[in-house]
């Protein structure tokens, strides 16, 4: 068996440099690796208007007033992987996480098997495939937000494309992946109790009652050059009246019958994704939801030059039904339509105290929900600044 410490540098998004051991042994190589993500942050309220989460903490409450937090995460992960010289492969990743609360959790448990630069078929929990980059996304959005309670009621939904998209807490998805040249086809099947993603399995302020689980395809079609990653794709529940509720009139409505679509791409001055932290980074997405008694639309752009991020989300809920009994932690409490913007800035340290692997990001939001006039106008705003510690080993 042989050992051997090896050190990586992905620039996608924002500059991650992290170093790794690996051991050779006759059943192929296995990896060790980790980071380490703690933030301060200060925000004029916890009560939030969106349901993009603002806290890396896996208690987050959207209704939570307190306006001091300090919140994180370790992660571990170790990778395994085996290649033939026919370009069969097969391998594994486990990411155990060790958060401030007190729990761990985890990210990534998956397998997978394929052959090189032709298919793969993954199994497991896993993120599939991106369709709403935010780029340096340092408080906007902790990327564990993907599967459960996305939707959390009375706050406006920030629809992305992420409900089939994969890391529930009580489901596992298989995908499959086909690679032509450029062109990369990719079908994800996620399996799960789909009241999950709603936060106290409550929607328009009425109970949800389950049935049986829930099953999303989530089809995708990607492009990418050097410089240029284009991807469409769609999600779809295929099971027919997996959960819902009666509203005041007893009437039943299927809220499991959800149908989303979605576009986004990104582009680097660089004409090397690996490089772009070294130039500019843009990326744009739209994504559409439609939905039992709802209509949600969302459009995003951000770029990155230079470790300077800033960003902007644009959503409409279209609200067309609500139980008026309930009244919430939220500021959306009645039908009708609503807009929200979010704008997001950061700003990247890099190397701190000469350390390749230790980075210090700044970050901060505002947003904004707007109420029409059938929820007799007005405004809310939601603003915050955090401080990001990020350690890779």
């Amino acid at each position: 068996m042989k050992l051997k410490i090896i050190a990586g540098v992905c620039c996608f998004y924002s500059l991650s440099v992290s170093a790794s051991i690996e051991w050779q042994t006759e059943q192929g190589t296995l990896k060790f690796y980790g980071d380490v993500e703690f933030n301060i942050d200060a925000a004029s309220k916890k009560k939030q208007l969106t349901s993009l989460r603002t806290s890396a903490n896996k208690d987050f409450d959207a209704s939570d007033t307190e306006q001091w937090d300090i919140n994180g995460r370790i992660l571990f992960g170790m990778d395994g992987k085996r290649e033939l010289d026919n370009r069969n492969y097969a391998g594994f990743s486990v990411q155990p996480l060790a958060d401030l609360s007190g729990k761990v959790n985890l990210d990534d448990a998956s397998f997978y098997f394929g052959r090189k630069d032709d298919w793969r078929l993954r199994i497991g929990r896993y993120e599939a495939y991106d369709m709403f980059p935010l780029g340096q996304d340092t408080f906007i959005e902790y990327s564990g937000n993907t599967a459960n309670d996305l939707y959390n009621d009375g706050f406006g939904y920030i629809y992305m494309l992420k409900e089939g998209r994969g890391r529930s807490s009580n489901g596992g998805a298989i995908e499959l992946t086909k690679e032509l040249g450029a062109v990369n086809l990719q079908v994800n099947a996620m399996v799960k109790d789909g009241t999950s993603l709603f936060a106290n399995n409550r929607y328009h302020g009425y109970k949800l009652h389950k049935d049986k689980n829930v099953v999303y395809l989530r089809p995708i079609i990607s492009y990418q050059t050097n410089d240029l990653s284009v991807a469409i794709a769609m999600e779809r529940n295929v099971v027919n009246n997996a959960y819902g509720y009666h509203d005041k009139n007893d009437k039943w409505h299927d809220q499991s019958k959800r149908h989303g679509y979605g576009f986004t791409m990104s582009w680097n001055s660089e004409g090397d994704f690996d490089k772009s932290f070294d130039g500019l980074l843009l990326n744009s997405s739209i994504s559409y939801l439609d939905a039992e008694q709802e209509k949600d639309f969302t459009a995003g752009i951000n770029g990155i030059w230079q470790g300077l991020g800033l960003g902007y989300i644009y959503a409409a809920n279209d609200i067309k039904a609500f139980n008026t009994n309930y009244h919430g932690d939220g500021e959306i409490y009645a039908k009708g339509k609503y807009k929200l913007h979010t704008i997001n800035a950061s700003y990247l340290i890099p190397n701190v105290m000469d350390m390749d692997n230790f980075n210090i990001y700044l970050g901060t939001y505002l947003s904004r929900l707007e109420r029409d006039e059938k929820q007799g106008g007005g405004n809310d705003n939601r603003y915050g600044v955090r401080v990001r510690f990020k350690y890779f080993f």
